[in-house]
């Protein structure tokens, strides 16, 4: 069993800003595979599918990004999982808008949503796929501002192109496990 989890915010507002391409990321994934994520669980909406005997359940925490490690604990406490068998998806304005990155640990790069799941679970041994969204112009006065907001025309067919290649990077990660992907997808 694998629970891939989707960083964002809940509600229209926050649909097409940069820092929902996690929620993008797990809905392409969850389209992919015929399910839905809609039901609210754990402060979450999630859906679950089944893939190549694996159960998968699909999470997009509703508890906004700063606090995401509270729905996130609760799914892992619920279903006990090994870490292993977590996923996270987030943005990360380290890498280019587009460009995607999987690894096996590490820290929250600063990321509020990752920093909130490290201190609620108690742990950074987890696997994680960063989407770039790229850095704000140095002319902005703070980086909120930037991670809420929409993407430009060109960017967004960039990061439209890294989530349909984080989702099947996913789907390589389930049927043969990280390092396959890492050494597929991390380029």
């Amino acid at each position: 069993m694998k629970i891939i989890v989707g960083l964002g915010n809940p509600g229209e507002r926050y649909v097409n800003t940069r820092h929902n391409v996690g929620f993008w990321v797990v809905q392409k994934l969850a389209n992919n595979l015929n399910t839905e994520t809609k039901k609210s669980f754990l402060k979450s909406k999630t859906g679950q599918a089944f893939t190549v005997g694996e159960k998968i359940v699909f999470a997009k925490p509703q508890t906004y990004m700063n606090a995401s490690g509270e729905s996130v604990q609760l799914l892992v406490n619920w279903y006990k999982i090994s870490l292993d068998d977590l996923i996270v998806i987030y943005d990360d304005m380290d890498l280019p808008p587009g460009s995607m990155r999987i690894r096996t640990k590490g820290g929250s790069g600063g990321h509020r949503g990752m920093e909130s799941i490290i201190k609620s679970i108690g742990s950074k041994q987890f696997p994680r796929l960063r989407i770039g969204i790229g850095k704000p112009p140095q002319s902005w006065e703070n980086n909120i501002n930037w991670v809420l907001g929409k993407f430009e025309q060109g960017e967004k067919e960039e990061v439209l192109r890294a989530v349909k290649e984080a989702s099947d990077a996913l789907e390589v990660m389930i049927q043969k496990g990280i390092n396959p992907a890492m050494n597929l997808y991390n380029k």
